[in-house]
Order: structure tokens, then sequence, then C-alpha cells
């Protein structure tokens, strides 16, 4: 599987952005799906997760009832949702996949640099 994100930029607070990551392959549809972000000097978070037929989600409790995490395994891609971003989300963004069973994500997109002015 090859991920491709995208959808990043420059937002003041209080913004909106939707980061997508479009994957190749048929087997799209058998990988759970995750938003991962890194800022400078920190580690890196798990910030959503959705699971392959999307009947389950995970959200950090930072983002919780602000991002909002889809799929659509026609589409091959999975997007991301983010309302009332606060300069604490300013981050670079990556999708990840990972098979439901696996502890690791083993796929990797770029990574999309999203900035939150204050």
């Amino acid at each position: 599987v090859q991920l491709q994100a995208s959808g990043g930029g420059l937002v003041q607070a209080g913004g909106s952005l939707r980061l997508s990551c479009a994957a190749s392959g048929r087997t799209f549809r058998a990988y759970d799906m995750g938003w991962f972000r890194q800022a400078p000097g920190k580690e890196r978070d798990l910030v959503a997760r959705i699971t392959w037929n999307g009947d389950s989600t995970y959200y950090l409790d930072s983002v919780k009832g602000r991002f909002t995490i889809s799929r659509d395994n026609a589409k091959n891609a999975v997007d991301l949702q983010m309302n009332s971003l606060r300069p604490e989300d300013t981050a670079v963004y990556y999708c990840a996949a990972k098979l439901g069973y696996a502890r690791e994500y083993k796929y990797w997109g770029q990574g999309t640099q999203v900035t939150v002015s204050s």
C-alpha cells in the first residue's frame, strides 16, 4: 500500500482544514487507517484511527469533538476533518496503515504540514 497525504496548510486559530490520504492497491479496504502528527521536538502521536470497515474510531483526547476521521473504501481514501483548530495542533500530519491484528503501522504517507496561527 502506498499512501499520499495532502490538504495541509496555514490557517488561523478557529479555522478548519481537511486532510486527505489517497491509497494505492486493491487491499486498502483490509487496513485500519490512522492519522498521526509530530510537532518539532515532540513525539509522534496517534491523532485518530478508523478500522478497516469504518465501524470503530479512536481520537486523541485533545482532538475529540473537533476532528473527524472517515474513509471511503471504494475510493481508497481516508480523510481527517479538522475544525476549531488551535495553535497546538500545528504539526506534520501523517497517514498510516496497518492490518487489524498488527501492533505497528506498516505503511506511511509522506506527511503534510499543518500550521495554525494564533
